[in-house]
């Protein structure tokens, strides 16, 4: 990352607004099925790229029913390895702002690495994040929550396109309130949490012998077993079934359904040993 940028106010800067539906939770196993993209220069919105995608997996209608996206509807929609170039490449070298960031940036991260495209050296920004800390008198920083506090209009919600404009407006209106004068490194010092493009890395994982197992386990949808260096059952051997991987910036765990205990856990990863697939 270019030096010169941190010290840039933020009216001079581009930036690239997305948003993500997907398919599931998690980024290994689950798929993005929508994405959109807002590019805000020089003040106003320059460009647009919005693209239904067809999972490999049909969803289920749990999901359909939060973000509206039939199976119907992607049918003949191009699949991600037709869209991933494009959506790297109207990124470019801009600044990737998302509503809860982690969450999209885990989905895009492994796409990316999937087709082999090189991730962003600049850090993106989370107007979630931000949000929470100059935006107050709502009763929660949820995108909707905020859409309504602030009166935008941008959409239905639940969609990519919409999401991701709302998202932009919300961090504009944040960006005022920290200073119109403020720099991309004032906006980082609010934002507080180090969201680096490499943080959301699968790629990564693969080096920890440790950890092939659970990453083998979530990719084939297996039941998986490991030793956990904490907890109450410490140095123990734990069965699990998993349900995915999270990376964030408050530490990397692996959710699933602990088998012993029968109840949904987080296992972090710096706590996890020796971990190996069950084959069905």
């Amino acid at each position: 990352m270019q030096q010169n940028i941190l010290q840039t106010p933020w009216k001079e800067l581009s930036f690239v607004s997305f948003d993500t539906e997907t398919s599931g939770a998690y980024p290994l196993g689950n798929e993005i099925v929508e994405v959109g993209l807002i590019r805000w220069e020089a003040g106003r919105e320059i460009a647009v790229f919005n693209q239904l995608i067809k999972p490999q997996k049909l969803m289920d209608q749990e999901v359909i029913n939060i973000h509206g996206i039939t199976n119907e509807m992607v049918a003949s929609s191009p699949p991600m390895s037709e869209v991933i170039g494009q959506v790297r490449e109207f990124i470019g070298n801009h600044i990737l702002i998302a509503h809860h960031a982690p969450f999209d940036l885990g989905f895009l991260v492994a796409d990316l690495e999937t087709y082999g495209l090189p991730l962003s050296k600049t850090p993106p920004l989370c107007s979630s994040l931000i949000s929470r800390k100059v935006i107050k008198g709502t009763e929660n920083h949820k995108l909707q929550t905020l859409v309504k506090h602030l009166k935008i209009d941008a959409g239905p919600a639940h969609r990519a396109e919409s999401d991701a404009r709302a998202c932009l407006q919300v961090a504009l209106h944040c960006f005022q309130l920290i200073g119109e004068n403020a720099t991309f490194q004032d906006l980082l010092d609010v934002q507080g949490k180090d969201l680096s493009w490499q943080n959301y890395s699968i790629q990564s994982l693969k080096s920890n012998l440790h950890l092939r197992g659970v990453l083998e386990a979530v990719k084939k949808g297996q039941e998986i077993e490991f030793i956990y260096t904490s907890g109450s059952l410490k140095g123990k051997t734990r069965k699990a079934f998993p349900y995915g991987i999270i990376r964030g910036p408050d530490g990397d765990y692996l959710s699933a359904l602990c088998l012993i205990e029968n109840k949904k856990k987080r296992f972090y990863l710096n706590a996890i040993k020796d971990s190996m697939a069950i084959p069905s």
